[in-house]
């Protein structure tokens, strides 16, 4: 099997075992529209008082609450994607066996994330993302073009929160329990992603320093791609040079660590 055939069909079996997961699909689904509507009419009371706040009318706030939603799963923004099996791998050992298999390994799991990415966006993002143009005033472009660079955004998203997990996932070499890390990945993913507000609303320095770390190219960047608030060319390369940066790093840390692996008990 080719290296192209065999990460494609790695990241169909991601995509199949979450789909696997109907009742935590449907339960994603209610809570991630539940959540939505309980920020919506937040963000409509804040933009009633602050009117364009972070360079948004209240329909793109509105629209950048629902992306939210859509993407929260997609993207793992507060963990829970395939770092969690990879710790448990390194903690147990078994990443031995990873490590004996004629694949990369973080293509190996790049391509399983990429899977669940997709799964966790048709499955769970898109039912709630609908909900809100329904029953929403919401900022929508019409043109095909600019959805069509709203997906490459959401791509290099994908590529982005991999590379954000993965480092965190190889630190289970050196410390073996991963609670402490998946604690921290689960806050920065939550507040420096944009999750909670809109990173534009930051002022001073502080938001000039939040609107350039990698995990403004989670949310942030896709959204204002999407509302036309920034510029195409710009957001790639910010949300691309995060993305070689991370993977580069991953890579480098992971060669650091497998170069003399013990596996425990033996």
């Amino acid at each position: 099997m080719g290296a192209g055939r065999l990460y494609r069909a790695v990241a169909a079996g991601g995509f199949r075992r979450y789909a696997t997961y109907r009742a935590a699909t449907a339960a994603g689904v209610f809570t991630n529209t539940a959540f939505g509507i309980i920020l919506v009419y937040t963000y409509l009371a804040l933009w009633d008082e602050k009117p364009h706040l972070g360079g948004y009318d209240q329909a793109q706030a509105v629209t950048y609450v629902w992306l939210g939603q859509c993407l929260y799963a997609t993207l793992a923004i507060q963990g829970g994607g395939v770092e969690k099996d990879l710790m448990e791998r390194i903690r147990t050992g078994a990443i031995a066996i990873d490590l004996y298999r004629p694949a990369d390994l973080q293509l190996w799991w790049l391509a399983t994330d990429l899977g669940r990415s997709l799964f966790q966006m048709l499955g769970r993002g898109v039912i709630p993302f609908l909900v809100g143009a329904v029953f929403f005033p919401m900022a929508l472009p019409a043109d095909a073009g600019t959805w069509a660079a709203f997906l490459v955004a959401l791509f290099l998203a994908m590529l982005v929160s991999f590379g954000i997990r993965y480092l965190v996932a190889l630190s289970a070499f050196w410390l073996m329990d991963g609670m402490g890390v998946n604690q921290v990945l689960m806050i920065t993913g939550i507040f420096f992603s944009g999750m909670t507000l809109p990173l534009n609303v930051f002022p001073g320095a502080f938001g000039e320093v939040v609107r350039v770390l990698p995990w403004a190219a989670q949310i942030q960047t896709p959204a204002d791609v999407l509302l036309g608030e920034t510029g195409v060319a710009g957001a790639f390369a910010f949300q691309a040079a995060w993305a070689v940066a991370l993977l580069g790093a991953g890579r480098l840390l992971q060669s650091a660590a497998t170069r003399r692996v013990v596996v425990q008990g033996g």
